[in-house]
């Protein structure tokens, strides 16, 4: 057995920009880049032609956004702007520090975050009250390339911990997204109607244990 935990929502609560568009938008400009003036519109579009399931980085987004409107993005902007658009302010959920640790006493311990943004994973953790160093792997959809609930996202953590992927318990509060972990043969541990501070009580019992 091996656990795995959601970030957002589950192991923290970030706040996020009101508008993405108009965050990012802004943060365009600090560096130095033209802002087209259907900025809002091209935003929305899609300029990246990828498969279901599969993870468009989102300065990539930005970048391709600026491409279609004829608008290079200077010295990375796109990027940078994307990491300053999205800066967290960041709470730690009640029991989440102590479901992780329960969890590393019962066997190697994931983290499997869908998220678009580089280094918004490693922000968050450095701001939480969590230990970075207790978790084994940690994978994020904008690493593989896949996001919740495509089963290649739930692979992918498994060979990153080396265990099967049927050898998941995977704690999240989206069952669309999270609950995804069952089509691989795993456990799927829903917020919805476990807190962290039961399934860390259930760890300890001996509710879970290794297949």
């Amino acid at each position: 057995m091996a656990v795995t935990f959601d970030l957002f929502g589950t192991l923290v609560d970030v706040a996020y920009p009101e508008d993405p568009g108009v965050a990012v938008a802004d943060a365009l400009r600090e560096y130095g880049a033209e802002v087209p003036d259907d900025w809002d519109d091209a935003y929305r579009e899609v300029h990246i032609d990828a498969p279901d399931g599969a993870e468009v980085p989102l300065p990539a987004h930005v970048a391709a956004t600026l491409r279609s409107r004829g608008v290079d993005s200077p010295d990375n902007a796109a990027r940078r702007a994307v990491i300053t658009a999205f800066d967290p302010d960041v709470t730690t959920r009640p029991g989440a520090v102590e479901a992780v640790e329960a969890a590393r006493d019962a066997g190697p311990v994931g983290l499997l975050s869908n998220c678009s943004v580089p280094e918004l994973v490693a922000r968050t953790l450095i701001r939480s009250d969590l230990d970075r160093r207790g978790f084994d792997a940690i994978t994020t959809s904008v690493a593989c390339g896949w996001r919740k609930p495509h089963p290649q996202a739930f692979e992918a953590v498994a060979r990153n911990l080396d265990v099967d992927p049927s050898a998941l318990v995977h704690v999240g509060d989206d069952p669309a997204s999270d609950g995804g972990v069952e089509d691989v043969g795993g456990t799927f541990v829903t917020l919805e109607t476990t807190t962290l501070d039961d399934f860390a009580n259930d760890l300890r019992d001996g509710r879970y244990s290794w297949r």
